[in-house]
């Protein structure tokens, strides 16, 4: 399996705070099951700008100290308008340098913006995926924001946390529906420390396979993020 959402690189962001607790971390997707892991640090205009240079040593060192399992560089972009620049400055990162780009919208406010910047990567030749849309309580209103951003390209990323409810009972039974309605196309830990989520994952399988398919599991655990890893298209 690929976990393709975490925030794994220690004192850039608030996940990891040292290079123990990577690893430490690391060792839990190991025990979990996890073969690859996706490194999704936040880059959030003045905040958060720990650009992709600094970002690869990093990742780099911690491929070298945890021999176990691949660690692939990427971002999560808080939404702004000035996305594709950051992305051809080498600011932020697209997901293994490839076409894909992780971002994030405001949690509790609809973005005015959110149709534009889908267009401006789409334009670029970019392949937007936005994070867990089940925690935003605007798609926990109203989905049909989900399907309106689907239909122009964008792929959508879910928490396996939600699963479970870890994030509260409104994003549970909202990632239940677009999980049901195929508007998930990949799955992520968005783990920040140890002892978050990975020990949790035999429970959350235990109830994703009651919403979807062991085949459809497959595909948002390991072969979707794989082709992202590859660069290629992801089969609709």
């Amino acid at each position: 399996m690929i976990d393709f959402h975490s925030h794994i690189l220690p004192n850039i962001d608030d996940g990891s705070k040292s290079q123990e607790q990577s690893k430490a971390i690391i060792e839990e997707a190991i025990e979990a099951g996890f073969t690859k892991i996706i490194s999704t640090s936040h880059y959030l205009e003045d905040y958060y700008e720990v650009d992709e240079a600094n970002r690869e040593i990093m990742i780099r060192k911690l491929n070298e100290d945890c021999k176990d399992i691949e660690l692939y560089l990427g971002s999560e972009i808080y939404i702004t308008d000035s996305i594709v620049q950051l992305l051809e400055d080498k600011k932020a990162s697209t997901i293994n340098n490839s076409r894909y780009v992780l971002f994030e919208l405001p949690l509790n406010s609809k973005p005015f913006n959110a149709k534009e910047v889908v267009y401006k990567l789409i334009e670029k030749e970019y392949i937007p995926i936005i994070a867990h849309p089940e925690r935003y309580s605007y798609v926990q209103d109203d989905i049909d924001f989900v399907n309106e951003l689907a239909e122009m390209g964008a792929f959508f990323q879910a928490n396996y946390g939600s699963i479970i409810g870890l994030y509260g009972r409104k994003a549970e039974k909202t990632v239940k529906k677009l999980l049901k309605d195929g508007l998930i196309h990949f799955l992520g830990s968005d783990v920040h420390r140890d002892n978050q989520i990975y020990p949790y994952m035999p429970k959350i399988f235990k109830k994703l396979s009651k919403i979807i398919s062991e085949d459809e599991i497959e595909e948002l655990t390991t072969i979707n993020p794989q082709r992202v890893l590859d660069n290629e298209d992801i089969e609709e």
